[in-house]
């Protein structure tokens, strides 16, 4: 009896569901309405539930739909899909292959962009370009390569490639210090992927004027990477699996004048530095620094040919860029004082790219860095907030990235190395710069450390010898080049720091070479003179 009443009572109930339905579908659809509905007789969750009503209409099969979904929404994108289409990248490459263009109607965009504004203008009034002077330096380029394109001509394109989020890259020209323009070179994944490219590979190829819909000029086929052929990068090492080694080659640093650049001979005798070494340059301002790392520069340059030279500054005034360009025989690029953090950190990542795939080829590179401290300044202000900040204002996840930029300097056993001598700031008045030259302390394998007291009495290198020196530079020098540096020592070390190096410029300056000045001392030691 019981089990009777709770059937009709069910039945009761579903036959007032279905009269609520009926008439809810009678009346229309109001959001009360909908609600009723949804909870009388609710329907399957649809998996396109978040897609837009017309691109469901449009699309009638999920695999249409969500591609249309994921579809980019960048500028780049007729460029993407000629990616989805890898015959047809072969198809321009075999096209270009075939044919024979004349050397006249050759040109390289590394030569064009290597001109001055005012060679730019007549070439570009020559093409009968409209009004060249009113566009910018790299948006002129792009107007004459279009103009050139036009006319036939093929263009050769070089640059290092950076790869962004979406695998698609561009070639960054250093000319430029790296900086993204309209004449970048747009790089397809498909090439990337094929050839198995990195970010700061150098590539070299022709390329092509953008078509209807496109912004940039696109890489037609891969000549070289790093002045290598194609076939032989699949087989190199990545720079993380090559083996660290104390550095074991020395970096000569005597020029052939010998009694006007004091300061390289000052440093191969009190800290000698070799390939792969990881240097700091301790100064406080105004003690010549950047006039040494000049030196240095130039010593390089000069002795050591097969080197790949890089100077990085950072954060620096203008007229020293323009300065350091002019002077050094190597590749300059910068991020002055007056540009954001965030192109610091963009540039010197790029540097440090570049110089990695060069040492996976087994190259020997070499970067000169000023300073490290205000890349380590940039590192901070654009790292994400971690909620620990140090003294200074440091936060506690802000260096890492820098020492992982000056942690890279290192010597290969597989061949190859990657030198770094960098500049830290020293006595500033700012607490952070004492905070990062702290961290930075104990990671170099060589210091080179200036002192304010020498330069303020205008003695050139301001070098302190009793607190510079290297590790391990028994590596470096002979057994008796050693111990003839030992006893020079032991004669500095007790005078002060500005007599011992006032004293040593003395006797340099009367010697043509390191050599002979060792051999003017034993010679002097040995008649049981006195040191002073």
């Amino acid at each position: 009896m019981k089990h009777d009443k709770e059937v009709a009572l069910n039945e009761e109930l579903i036959s007032d569901d279905n009269k609520i339905t009926r008439e809810a579908e009678k009346k229309g659809s109001s959001p009360r309405r909908r609600r009723i509905l949804k909870a009388v007789n609710p329907k399957p969750q649809q998996e396109t539930l978040n897609a837009p009503e017309e691109v469901i209409k449009k699309h009638e099969n999920k695999e249409t739909l969500d591609n249309t979904l994921n579809e980019p929404k960048n500028d780049q994108l007729e460029l993407d899909k000629k990616d989805k289409a890898p015959n047809q990248q072969c198809a321009e490459e075999e096209a270009f292959d075939k044919q024979e263009p004349e050397p006249e109607m050759t040109f390289h965009l590394k030569d064009l962009k290597k001109k001055a504004p005012d060679e730019l203008l007549d070439l570009a009034e020559s093409l009968e370009v409209e009004n060249p002077s009113s566009l910018a330096k790299n948006d002129l380029i792009f107007v004459i390569l279009k103009r050139l394109a036009d006319r036939g001509g093929v263009m050769i394109g070089e640059g290092v490639l950076e790869i962004l989020q979406d695998g698609y890259g561009f070639l960054r020209s250093s000319e430029n210090n790296y900086v993204p323009g309209p004449d970048d070179i747009y790089v397809s994944p498909n090439q990337i992927r094929r050839l198995g490219m990195r970010t700061g590979d150098t590539v070299v190829g022709p390329v092509r004027a953008p078509k209807k819909g496109e912004r940039y000029f696109a890489l037609i086929k891969v000549n070289t990477v790093n002045a290598y052929e194609t076939t032989s990068i699949h087989h190199r090492v990545h720079f993380e699996d090559l083996t660290p080694l104390y550095p074991d080659e020395k970096i000569r640093l005597e020029t052939h004048k010998p009694t006007k650049d004091l300061s390289s001979r000052v440093i191969e005798m009190v800290a000698p530095l070799g390939k792969g070494q990881r240097a700091l340059i301790v100064a406080p301002p105004r003690t010549g620094k950047t006039v040494l790392l000049q030196n240095i520069a130039h010593a390089i340059s000069e002795n050591h040919p097969e080197v790949v030279l890089i100077v990085l500054l950072i954060d620096e005034r203008p007229e020293e860029v323009t300065d350091m360009a002019r002077s050094v025989k190597g590749e300059v690029v910068s991020s002055t004082f007056d540009e954001p953090s965030n192109r610091h950190v963009q540039l010197a990542e790029m540097v440090i790219e570049k110089a990695k795939r060069l040492v996976e080829h087994k190259k020997d590179v070499v970067i000169l860095l000023d300073s490290i401290t205000r890349l380590a300044r940039a590192y901070n202000n654009v790292a994400p907030s971690s909620g620990k900040v140090l003294s200074g204002g440091v936060d506690s996840n802000a260096l890492q990235r820098p020492k992982r930029f000056f942690g890279a300097a290192r010597n290969i056993e597989e061949g190859g190395s990657l030198t770094i001598i960098a500049t830290a700031l020293i006595e500033t008045g700012s607490r952070m710069d004492e905070v990062i030259f702290e961290e930075f302390k104990g990671t170099g394998n060589s210091e080179i450390v200036l002192d304010r007291k020498i330069a303020d009495k205008r003695t050139f290198p301001a070098i302190d010898i009793s607190k510079s020196g290297t590790r391990k530079e028994d590596l470096l020098v002979d057994k008796s080049t050693l111990s003839k540096m030992w006893v020079l020592r032991k004669i500095l070390n007790p005078m002060g720091s500005t007599d011992a190096i006032e004293f040593l410029i003395g006797k340099l300056k009367s010697t043509k070479s390191n050599e002979m000045f060792f051999e003017q001392m034993n010679t002097y030691n040995g008649s049981g003179g006195s040191s002073h």
